[in-house]
């Protein structure tokens, strides 16, 4: 397909789900620009937009409108995806601009249906008298035909992939592509990258809890502290209980476990419900017998 430029341009049809993510682009918008509004008026007294709600969302879109449909063509959403919009009504397959009426009446279905929608509903939601009773039943009867008619148009957008909505039908218009399309280069080295990485997380997710850390942290401590020597007596003993073996403080509660080093017991019962295989990290002996400290031995480490 040739492109070139002012009504010479050449038409790209676009597909279906450029156009699907354009009028969800739109909508999205939409909101950002409510929430926006909104949050001014957070200081003032809360509803003091709730009776002109439909209005000032009319005249947000209005807004929208001009800069967007009124002048290019194109709605937010389609600039986005290098879309805009074609006068389908013209006989000649170049690229035709929308005329002002397809504009205007653009606006009045989508900008003055939603407000003529939300303040009918307002007006007659409250009202119980018979007369308006007809009327809102009659507006219920029109809005649930308009939706029957726009899932059927959605359906024929499907098939046949030219006007999403009911109103670029009614009008004419149609989804176009601002310029030729180029050819999509995907690069693989990024999603490479990541599938990598995934994969290792996967792999030490599964690793870790199989490894000791506790135990294997307290093997590498005794190899690199010097191995006491072993003795029974109180007096060794004695010299040892001034700290606890495991977190370095003064031991509470002090235990033995067969070796001349003291810990809390606290410490040493949870390393050893945690390790059944516990060894001390100062001397590498094995827990044997789990033993409050003797009361002569105590005292004299408090009398030091």
């Amino acid at each position: 397909m040739v492109s070139s430029t002012g009504n010479e341009k050449g038409v790209n049809p676009v597909l279906r789900i450029s156009q699907l993510d354009a009028l969800e682009l739109n909508k999205a918008l939409e909101q950002l620009v409510w929430s926006q509004f909104t949050s001014c008026f957070h200081g003032f007294k809360p509803g003091v937009l709730a009776h002109f709600e439909p209005e000032v969302k009319a005249f947000l879109c209005l807004i929208l409108w001009r800069f967007t449909i009124y002048s290019k063509n194109a709605t937010v959403g389609q600039a986005i995806l290098n879309i805009q919009y074609k006068n389908n009504l013209s006989q000649t397959e170049k690229y035709q601009p929308l005329s002002k009426h397809q504009k205007l009446w653009y606006l009045i279905l989508t900008v003055g249906g939603r407000w003529f929608e939300e303040r009918c509903y307002d007006l007659f939601s409250n009202r119980q008298q018979q007369s308006f009773s007809k009327i809102k039943s009659y507006i219920s009867f029109g809005a649930g035909l308009l939706k029957l008619c726009g899932l059927l148009n959605f359906l024929i957008f499907l098939q046949k992939g030219t006007f999403a909505t009911l109103t670029e039908r009614i009008l004419g218009i149609r989804s176009v592509f601002c310029k030729p399309q180029s050819v999509r280069q995907v690069g693989f080295e990024y999603m490479n990258r990541e599938l990598l990485w995934h994969g290792f997380a996967e792999f030490l997710i599964y690793l870790l809890p199989l490894i000791n850390v506790q135990k294997l942290k307290l093997k590498i401590s005794s190899w690199c502290l010097p191995i006491a020597g072993l003795s029974n007596s109180e007096n060794t003993l004695a010299d040892h209980c001034r700290e606890c073996s495991l977190c370095g403080e003064w031991p509470t509660m002090p235990h033995t476990i067969g070796c001349p080093h003291v810990f809390c017991y606290y410490c040493i019962k949870s390393n050893y419900l945690f390790d059944m295989y516990f060894t001390c990290p100062k001397c590498g002996s094995e827990v044997h017998t789990l033993q409050p400290l003797k009361y002569k031995i105590e005292m004299t480490e408090l009398h030091v």
